[in-house]
């Protein structure tokens, strides 16, 4: 029925259509055009039929059933807007499943953008919301020092032999270290905090475990630290369950919306990036106002190197991304963020700058 009713000439411009010539008909006249009426009746019925069809849209989210997104229905109960957003659009994605920031919840749910219907579900325990997630046939080269940490082997080490070897050139341990990441992070607690690059969650489990933020965000772009990091995680009771979740996006092209986050943490990360102004420039678009931005990395050299060494310490393009107090300082104050300072102990820094 729905195809005879919606063949042509409806589906016709109007100014194209040709209507045959009729008599007028009377103010007093009792002739009543049924059939254009059951006519209209049943366009509307079949229109509103395939406007039903054009919004479901249903998600394969493995080992469990179908999700169904039903927009602009009686089971909007069903959905809800969240804490993450579309890579490509920036929209908060609309979520369908059980709520909750933690591993289980996150899991059994799937998630769409409004605006460019581009889904997203979660993968060996890890949400991918990298804009090339689902796609089958295309893929980026990334830069070596990018590969690197996507390679199994160091996932495997990076808390295992890896990063104490940090100690070498001044980093004080992960304890102390995180001990002076909640001091500068004091303002924001109780908010949300994403922990960006952050490897095998070293750091993640910390904030978490600290109870101090409303949910924290484990965020890597290597599948296998963030495999590593569930690892962990399962193997500790009390997180499994906890305000924690695992994502997998790019630090140039965040999942979150302008102005959502409270804090952001990048230990030992900045010199890993390929470009450190599109990383910090999107963590500041995405930290609220009042927001603190908190980082370490390694030094090109400092104050106190002898300056007949500093030119063999020059950044190459195949090298990491080192850089000096003077730079990082300069980065930050360049995106917007403001009250810089930081810590430095031999090639060890710790800085942190405030969105205004």
């Amino acid at each position: 029925m729905a195809t005879s009713v919606l063949s042509p000439p409806f589906f016709h411009p109007l100014h194209q259509l040709q209507f045959s010539k009729c008599p007028r008909l009377s103010s007093k006249s009792h002739f009543r055009p049924r059939l254009l009426r059951s006519i209209s009746q049943r366009t509307i019925r079949a229109i509103s039929a395939v406007a039903a069809e054009s919004v479901n849209l249903t998600l394969s989210l493995f080992p469990f059933p179908p999700i169904i997104f039903e927009l602009g229905t009686q089971q909007d109960h069903a959905i809800e807007a969240d804490i993450f957003a579309c890579p490509v659009c920036y929209e908060p994605l609309i979520r369908k499943g059980p709520s909750g920031l933690n591993l289980p919840a996150i899991y059994r749910s799937g998630f769409m953008c409004k605006r460019c219907k581009k889904t997203y579900s979660s993968k060996d325990r890890y949400l991918d919301l990298t804009v090339t997630a689902g796609l089958r046939d295309y893929t980026e080269i990334q830069p070596a020092r990018t590969e690197l940490f996507r390679s199994p082997l160091v996932s495997f080490l990076y808390e295992r032999g890896w990063r104490q070897n940090f100690r070498q050139s001044g980093f004080p341990g992960p304890d102390e270290e995180f001990k002076m990441a909640q001091e500068y992070f004091e303002s924001a607690e109780g908010g949300l905090l994403v922990d960006v690059s952050c490897g095998s969650g070293l750091f993640s489990r910390k904030f978490a475990k600290s109870g101090t933020y409303s949910g924290v965000i484990a965020l890597d772009f290597s599948e296998n630290m963030l495999r590593q990091c569930y690892d962990f995680i399962e193997k500790d009771d009390t997180l499994s369950t906890n305000n924690i979740a695992l994502v997998r996006a790019d630090v140039s092209r965040l999942p979150f919306s302008s102005g959502s986050v409270d804090a952001v943490h990048a230990g030992a990360a900045l010199h890993c990036w390929p470009s450190p102004s599109n990383a910090v420039a999107e963590i500041t678009r995405t930290l609220k106002n009042g927001g603190v931005f908190v980082g370490s990395t390694f030094l090109r050299y400092s104050s106190k190197t002898p300056w007949f060494l500093r030119p063999f310490r020059e950044r190459t393009p195949q090298g990491y991304g080192y850089l000096t107090e003077e730079e990082i300082k300069d980065l930050c104050t360049s995106c917007g963020l403001t009250n810089y300072s930081s810590k430095i102990q031999q090639a060890f820094i710790m800085f942190t700058a405030q969105k205004p």
